[in-house]
């Protein structure tokens, strides 16, 4: 079991809590009544927003924590702003909310650059690294991180350096690095002995825990989990028993050492009324049913796993689902029951792959835009700004030489060209950014496109082709009539279909012979198809269009321009025939593309206000490849199009 442990940089906040004297507590909030509103009143509302956070008040902390900072920000007080920002970063990334930990993140590296502060900076880096590595950017993460140990070496920042291991030996976990992992995770927990800092120590023990159990190394990885429990006895640390303890089950049920996985069974029962986290609960009862499955009392283990499944749920917490279906696959297995296995097998891989690829998709993808957006509307402002200063500049050169008429009228002249040219830029730079739009959406169907089919042509396919085997199996031991052999037949053949259906669907969202052979045999290939189908007469006629290598982005944009106008033509125009014809000119630079039918006409006026999605993904393609395009459509002639690519 892996769990996602970080250090976020901090003076204020500690994992590892102590409790603090009640007593102290009022006495601070009794000076914090008669206090100026000056740094000393700062440095109060900070005690008492840590104070109630160990208490495990968070609500009340938050609420000195937005006094500080009004405090700070209406007294100027700039230098204590990293120090509350740091305080948010913690508050909202121990909430889930890690969003608003990222915007506070980002603050402090603004403040970093703008004071070239290298510590600041150095920990701003390890807080932005926490949350990428929770967003499942790991690239962005481990650059960040690197970012933050060279900085902390070159500025000496001992104190911290065990901090920066354990965030980049997590970081490599992530990765599935795990040599990487234990190297920065011995070195963490070695700062962490000779400084005394106690959360390095439960990361640098959980990290090295983590790796050795998934290289199946488990008296490595059970050595850890006994030190990491140890520590937390040691600390009185509630939680990071009961975390501790989990891990070591697993381990031990992994083992199959069942007498001291009952021992920890045992020892975590005794915590669970001081419970309070769901997420625990649920991980709890996976726990607790691995006994269960090692004594093959199968029965009560699943009341557990379904248990674990429903607090799971309502928790929304994925790493815990995905362990109980884990650990449900495991249970069918040992009762040698492939399919129920294989099922909930696949609800892992599937949960896995949501809570990586498409977050990671949205998030990267959302990102690259706004950059690229923010990018473009920069250099529009830069011109817009040049534009108006030579514009205050000509106007007054124009007052200054009144009397100079000839000079007047060129400097008018040379202003207004340049005012076009000006203008001209920024709707170059406008069409730019509407581009770079389009491409991101192209680009993110073209991915989800892809995955649906590795997803359909992998995953569905294979479990079809699990069941036709099996019907198979299953008729050669079976006796039946010749009319339930008959009917036996007739659904192996309707599985036959649904598997070529299947697999005809996968290629054609991501087609294969487009990206093994190229654009002229997949166009081939795709009119031979829809000819053998019988729905229309296909003539595909290629010119110049053998040995041309197209880029593979612009190979798949124009193949699904044919697609999106064929399919087009067969649903609206009752055509009898259908002309594709590519042709490739001067010197392989310029594509004509032209896709003719017989079928019923239609005023091309009408396409302005259409608001179809099949038109504006035609039209948004050919948009992206700087093309254009021509329709004629005449009644008893059909229609024609014409479409020019540079290439």
């Amino acid at each position: 079991m892996k769990k996602l442990l970080l250090i976020l940089s901090s003076t204020v906040f500690s994992l590892l809590c102590i409790a603090q004297d009640g007593t102290n507590k009022d006495s601070l909030l009794k000076l914090l009544r008669v206090q100026k509103q000056d740094t000393t009143k700062l440095k109060l509302l900070l005690s008492l927003n840590n104070i109630y956070n160990n208490e495990g008040n968070q609500d009340s902390g938050l609420l000195y924590l937005n006094k500080a900072e009004q405090l700070a920000e209406n007294g100027k007080i700039s230098s204590f702003i990293p120090r509350i920002n740091t305080a948010f970063i913690q508050f909202y990334y121990s909430n889930n909310n890690y969003n608003k930990s990222k915007e506070y993140a980002l603050k402090n590296l603004a403040i970093a650059e703008k004071n070239k502060d290298n510590v600041l900076l150095a920990k701003a880096y390890n807080n932005i690294t926490a949350v990428y590595t929770h967003f499942g950017n790991n690239k962005q993460a481990i650059d960040y991180a690197l970012k933050c140990l060279a900085l902390s070496e070159k500025t000496k920042d001992s104190i911290d350096f065990a901090a920066r291991y354990a965030t980049v030996s997590n970081t490599y976990l992530n990765l599935n690095q795990y040599e990487k992992t234990i190297l920065y995770a011995k070195k963490a927990t070695e700062l962490a002995n000779r400084f005394d800092q106690k959360e390095e120590m439960w990361a640098g023990l959980n990290n090295l825990g983590a790796a050795y159990s998934s290289e199946h190394k488990l008296d490595s990885a059970i050595y850890y989990g006994i030190k990491q429990l140890d520590f937390a006895q040691k600390e009185k640390y509630v939680d990071g028993i009961i975390y501790a303890l989990s891990n070591l089950c697993f381990r031990y049920f992994l083992k199959g050492d069942l007498l001291n996985l009952k021992k920890k069974i045992a020892t975590l029962c005794s915590f669970e009324n001081q419970m309070s986290d769901s997420i625990i609960i649920a991980q709890m009862y996976v726990a607790k049913a691995l006994p269960h499955i090692l004594r093959k009392d199968y029965a009560p283990a699943k009341i557990l796993l379904d248990s674990s499944i429903a607090i799971s749920v309502r928790a929304n917490a994925a790493d815990a689902l995905g362990n109980a279906y884990n650990t449900y696959a495991k249970l069918y297995f040992m009762q040698n029951k492939v399919k129920e296995a294989e099922d909930y097998a696949y609800k892992y891989d599937s949960l896995q792959s949501v809570a990586n690829l498409n977050e990671l998709n949205f998030y990267t993808g959302e990102m690259e835009v706004k950059y690229e957006t923010e990018k473009k509307e920069a250099q529009i402002e830069l011109q817009q700004t040049q534009l108006r200063q030579r514009s205050l500049l000509n106007y007054f050169l124009i007052a200054g030489a009144i009397a100079l008429l000839f000079i007047l009228l060129l400097t008018y002249w040379n202003y207004k060209n340049r005012q076009k040219l000006q203008q001209a830029k920024i709707d170059e730079l406008e069409n730019e950014k509407h581009l770079t739009a389009t491409e991101a959406v192209l680009k993110g169907e073209e991915q989800e496109r892809t995955r649906l089919a590795k997803d359909l042509h992998d995953g569905l396919g294979g479990m079809l082709s699990g069941i036709k085997y099996s019907l198979s199996n299953m008729k050669e031991n079976l006796i039946m009539t010749p009319g339930n052999a008959q009917a036996f037949e007739r659904s192996i053949d309707m599985l036959d279909s649904s598997i070529k259906e299947m697999r005809r669907v996968a290629h054609n969202m991501m087609p294969e012979m487009l990206v093994k052979y190229g654009l002229n045999i997949a166009l081939q290939e795709y009119c031979a198809e829809i000819n053998n189908s019988g729905v229309v007469q296909m003539n595909y006629q290629p010119i110049g269009m053998e040995g041309v290598n197209f880029e593979q982005t612009v190979a798949l944009t124009i193949y699904r321009i044919v697609q999106e106008l064929v399919n087009n033509t067969i649903k609206h125009a009752a055509a009898q025939n259908i002309l594709v014809q590519p042709h490739v000119s001067d010197e392989n630079k310029f594509l004509s593309l032209t896709v003719e039918d017989d079928g019923n006409s239609f005023d091309t006026a009408l396409l302005k206000d259409a608001k179809g999605i099949g038109w504006t993904n035609i039209q948004n393609r050919v948009e992206f490849l700087k093309g254009t395009i021509d329709i004629k459509s005449t009644p008893g002639n059909g229609t024609s199009i014409l479409i020019e690519i540079n290439i």
